[in-house]
């Protein structure tokens, strides 16, 4: 079956619905910033949009650790979001990419910059390229080359990790064509009711100059940095701490989770951004992580539940958007100044800490990882992990791990205690790469704003000391310094000492032992010295490229076949005649595989509504939020797809229908795309 393609326009539909008072931006600017200093060169500023969805079926689902969280479909597409800065006085520039990602392994980290240096040769290097993740526990696994993150994915999956790393490059391809004169302002504002501290008890511990810092126990501190062309905004970045796990552990569609639909709504439900259209972006919003180790989106401190957590998601993104763009219609600071980064690999498994950073003024050494009980419970507020552990002491697993796993040497013990060693991973990391241990640590410099690039999960104390040791250095004010967390690597967490006492999930999960955040605090100290002073740092020997080593143990598409008596494309189920605003459209189709191709840059599916004239117009795709794409096993070789459209209020009347794109795989591999049509039907 066929269809014409279709004009890409969604005006009709995004224009429409529920935005009355939301579009604060799209309209020239109201709050005047304090303008920069006279003489001063200003920047050039580039903006990138890029796909970088992987598979959305039969690959397990990275974040909650779950072996059976396995992809049956797709919510929304994963995006990269690209941003570009270089001072026009020096030449200097940075990069900083943020993408719809569960994490950013150093096997995404070196491809993107192996594809950078193939196209602007040194223009981009690690040196400043600052990629982090949003941390969506929606997305796919399986494109680490380390085993540890793997393990639920059943190994290493290429074309995953193509459509990651690729996305990544696009991003920043465009976000370098995208350089032009651009004013760069930065505002800050506070957002309450959007996260809860999941560990309180933990938090409990810190000293009373830390815990007054955060009277409720959160960090309500939301950055933004827009990007001004003509006194009009043409992109943001803004930074919140809040966990992207609004949506379920027993959720199975691929999606972008809270801090994704805050940058879709900004993008497309404000600005009309079509990411299907060619050419750049009227807008481009990225919605970043900073210190959001123990930050919950779950306000009822409980994990969420499936459909309702489409919901959820959805509610905590509107809010953190609806707190960025209000700082757009208040006055900010201009920007001004250099444009700088440094960058350096740290053994964090043997990292000897001074006196002025581990507090009792004695020096401390880090350890190689370990990974306590209380890791593999999981969070239980946001999606327990593994059942029969649970957060804080475990003896019977401690005895266990203790007396039959593993004898823990008097030198691991005392680094990593108080946690009971469960799973050495140092140790087997001697027989294969497990998880990593050389870790870049970054801090970029914009102006007066200070990005100090974590390759991990930070609690809120922990990145307030990591602030306070950097803005104390720079001499800048602390809501300047942020955490980018989730940055160029993956070291799961860090908690300060006294949280890592209480052997929380994130406590747990704090690899390299109590002394892993004054090591790091060491290596922001010497970081912000060299930035400060002009000064160049040895970088160290980068993490190894692995690329040869990931195990791959789940087998490929084999054969695509339709059920008996059909065709691929054939409507199985077919809509009703007529519906209204707010009612569910359901087509089911005799489909295929959709690991035959990711479809990335395009969609599986299209929403299309018939002009006066007769041609049909698409209205949404694949990557809106009111459209899910359903994919099931049938028998052996067959699949059924399901296409869902909740028709958004406001939709204009008139005959709509559903098209399916899919891609068949014969028996000799060869791969054939095919299009189901669904009959006509009209929404009143």
């Amino acid at each position: 079956m066929s269809a014409e393609r279709p004009v890409h326009d969604r005006r009709t539909v995004l224009r429409a619905g529920t935005l009355a008072g939301l579009g604060l931006v799209g309209a020239p600017m109201t709050g005047r910033a304090a303008a920069a200093p006279a003489g001063d060169a200003g920047y050039l500023v580039g903006r990138g949009l890029a796909d970088a969805t992987g598979e959305v079926a039969e690959v397990g689902m990275m974040g909650y650790g779950r072996f059976d969280q396995q992809a049956a479909g797709l919510h929304t597409r994963l995006r990269a979001r690209a941003f570009a800065v270089v001072d026009r006085a020096s030449g200097r520039r940075v990069m900083l990419i943020v993408a719809d990602s569960p994490m950013i392994f150093s096997s995404v980290h070196q491809a993107v910059l192996r594809r950078l240096a193939e196209r602007y040769g040194d223009l981009y290097t690690e040196q400043n390229v600052l990629v982090t993740a949003t941390h969506t526990h929606a997305g796919p696994g399986g494109y680490a080359h380390h085993l540890l993150y793997n393990t639920t994915t059943f190994g290493f999956h290429r074309k995953t990790f193509e459509a990651v790393a690729d996305g990544l490059f696009e991003a920043a391809q465009r976000a370098h064509d995208d350089l032009a004169p651009s004013e760069l302002v930065l505002s800050h504002g506070t957002l309450t009711g959007t996260s809860v501290n999941r560990s309180r008890a933990a938090f409990a511990r810190n000293p009373k100059a830390d815990r007054d810092h955060f009277p409720n126990a959160v960090d309500p501190l939301t950055t933004l940095l827009r990007v001004e062309r003509a006194g009009r905004v043409v992109g943001a970045v803004n930074w919140f701490p809040v966990h992207s796990t609004s949506m379920s552990g027993d959720n199975r569609l691929i999606s972008a989770d809270n801090k994704g639909y805050a940058a879709y709504h900004w993008e497309r439900e404000v600005h009309d951004v079509d990411y299907l259209a060619d050419g750049s972006p009227a807008f481009v919003s990225a919605f970043a992580q900073t210190n959001s180790g123990d930050m919950s989106p779950n306000l009822d401190l409980r994990p969420p539940t499936t459909p309702e957590d489409f919901d959820r998601a959805r509610a905590s993104g509107l809010r953190q958007y609806e707190a960025a763009a209000a700082q757009t219609e208040r006055p900010g600071v201009r920007l001004s100044g250099p444009v700088d980064s440094r960058l350096v690999h740290v053994d964090l498994s043997d990292v000897t800490v001074r006196p002025e950073f581990t507090g009792d003024g004695r020096t401390h050494r880090t350890s190689k990882p370990c990974v306590g009980a209380s890791m593999a419970a999981g969070s239980m507020e946001d999606g327990p992990a593994f059942p029969g552990f649970e957060e804080g002491e475990n003896p019977f697993w401690d005895a266990i791990s203790d007396s039959i796993v593993y004898t823990v040497s008097p030198e691991l013990a005392q680094a990593q205690a108080p946690k009971d060693v469960v799973v050495p991973l140092g140790e087997m990391n001697r027989v294969y790469p497990w998880v990593q241990e050389r870790v870049p640590v970054m801090l970029v410099r914009i102006g007066r704003l200070y990005l100090i690039g974590i390759p991990g999960e930070v609690t809120i104390c922990a990145g307030l000391r990591l602030r306070r040791t950097v803005a104390g250095i720079v001499g800048a004010e602390l809501d300047d310094v942020l955490v980018a967390g989730y940055a160029n690597a993956y070291f799961h967490y860090v908690t300060t000492p006294e949280e890592y006492d209480a052997q929380h999930y994130e406590g747990g999960s704090t690899l390299f032992g109590r002394w892993q955040l004054p090591a790091l605090q060491q290596t922001a100290a010497g970081l912000a010295t060299a930035l400060r002073d002009g000064t160049d740092l040895p970088t160290g020997p980068g993490a190894p490229d692995l690329s040869g080593r990931a195990l791959s143990l789940q087998p490929g598409v084999v054969l695509d076949a339709p059920p008996a008596f059909r065709r691929f494309g054939d409507v199985l189920v077919p809509p009703r005649e007529t519906y209204r605003a707010g009612e569910r459209v359901e087509v089911v189709f005799a489909g295929a595989h959709p690991g035959n191709d990711l479809h990335r840059g395009g969609t599986y599916l299209e929403v299309q509504r018939q002009e006066p004239g007769g041609a049909w117009r698409t209205v949404a795709d694949d990557g809106d939020w009111a459209t899910r794409f359903h994919w099931k096993r049938d028998g052996i070789a067959a699949s059924r797809v399901t296409v869902v459209w909740d028709v958004p209020q406001g939709t204009a009347p008139g005959n709509h229908r559903i098209v399916y794109r899919g891609d068949a795989r014969s028996v000799i591999g060869t791969v054939t795309p095919f299009t189901g049509t669904s009959p006509a039907f009209t929404v009143r």
